[in-house]
């Protein structure tokens, strides 16, 4: 059993053709298509398709004029592209350990993190649970500070009524296989900002403005279009948003009843005021539950798991850069070693949940460690 599967049919297909007898396969009318799709579902006046979420972030970044010495506040707790791109604008990540439920930014915990260096907050909506944007956005309204959203999982999730995308300055949609719908690769920045979206449009197009009869360029942009071949699938995936939510709900909902008596397994939860868009199913684990034994054993039972996502604290890179360690972020640390990701995606059947129960109720039996001695 595979760890997601696309939903994929005949649309994708067919819209594919399409582009391809057109002969017109860069970024167009399709990319213009997935764009006004996303902003009628996000709700913000503006929407531009990037290569990847990685890229749009990185725009983000560039476009709120983030650089060389600056810091950006965000939780340990994430993919490492969320630190990457701060990086790479010559700026500094600053990490802040998250809440344990919700696997996000603690904002409790933010102020304390923030300095004259700072330059933006970037809250990351883990797994598809959205972030507390509401105090998360009070403290950086208090310091004059732009807030980038990292939606990367979290499309069609709402916070408080609002969607996912349209709660900062700027969100960020990632368009990956394992996210919400797919164009294989691909992303998306959403924002209200006209100023954001302008400057936005020219840097990914290699910092050009179009003219009558060519281009001029007006500034040292990048190439992070996305060509309206990966478009037009996001266009078919976009006509199933609806279905795809609602069936990763039921579903997640149906798991969690299923594992609520399993000893040592704790099924994800959401606040009432969040609607969690379940592009991950993420359990945490006992702290006496060997996780990368429960990996392996799963194996055994043909079920496909991973860790739920990185403390990119405990990172290689970042801890010889910045001298990162666990000791700071407790809760960050814990997450990284105890998550565990499972199958989940729209055309699972009740056997392939009662599967997963089974096999984890066995490999979490099988994958306790023995008590330390006293």
């Amino acid at each position: 059993m595979r760890l997601n599967v696309p939903l994929i049919d005949g649309d994708e297909l067919a819209e594919i053709t399409a582009v391809l007898a057109s002969g017109m396969l860069t970024q167009g009318v399709r990319a213009r298509e997935l764009e006004d799709a996303v902003r009628a579902v996000v709700g913000t006046p503006y929407a531009a398709a990037v290569s990847s979420a990685t890229t749009g972030l990185h725009l983000a970044l560039v476009g709120l004029g983030v650089g060389p010495g600056d810091e950006v506040v965000m939780p340990a707790f994430s993919f490492p592209a969320t630190a990457n791109v701060v990086v790479q604008q010559g700026a500094v990540p600053v990490f802040v350990d998250i809440e344990p439920d919700t696997f996000n930014m603690d904002p409790r915990l933010l102020e304390a993190a923030i300095t004259e260096r700072t330059a933006a907050v970037m809250p990351v909506h883990a797994f598809g649970l959205c972030a507390d944007m509401d105090p998360i956005n009070e403290i950086a309204a208090r310091h004059d500070l732009p807030v980038i959203e990292d939606a990367a999982c979290a499309l069609g999730g709402t916070y408080r009524g609002r969607d996912a995308g349209s709660l900062a300055t700027a969100g960020v949609f990632s368009f990956h296989p394992r996210k919400i719908v797919t164009t294989a690769e691909g992303g998306m920045i959403t924002t209200a900002s006209a100023d954001l979206a302008e400057r936005i449009n020219v840097l990914r197009t290699h910092g050009a403005i179009r003219g009558e009869l060519f281009m001029e360029f007006v500034d040292a942009g990048f190439n992070y279009r996305l060509s309206d071949v990966h478009a037009a699938i996001g266009v078919a995936q976009m006509r199933k948003l609806d279905h795809i939510l609602s069936e990763r709900r039921r579903l997640a909902a149906a798991l969690s009843e299923r594992l609520a008596a399993v000893v040592g397994v704790t099924p994800p939860s959401a606040p009432e005021h969040i609607s969690h868009a379940y592009q991950s199913y993420v359990v945490r684990l006992a702290d006496d539950v060997d996780r990368d034994g429960v990996i392996r054993s799963m194996r055994t039972h043909d079920i496909e798991t991973t860790l739920g996502t990185y403390g990119m604290h405990l990172q290689p890179y970042f801890v010889s850069r910045f001298g990162e360690s666990g000791a700071r972020f407790p809760e960050a640390t814990r997450a990284h070693r105890q998550t565990l990701t499972l199958p989940l995606y729209p055309g699972m059947a009740d056997e392939d949940l009662e599967l997963i129960r089974a096999g984890l109720t066995a490999s979490v039996a099988e994958n306790r460690r023995d008590p330390a001695p006293s």
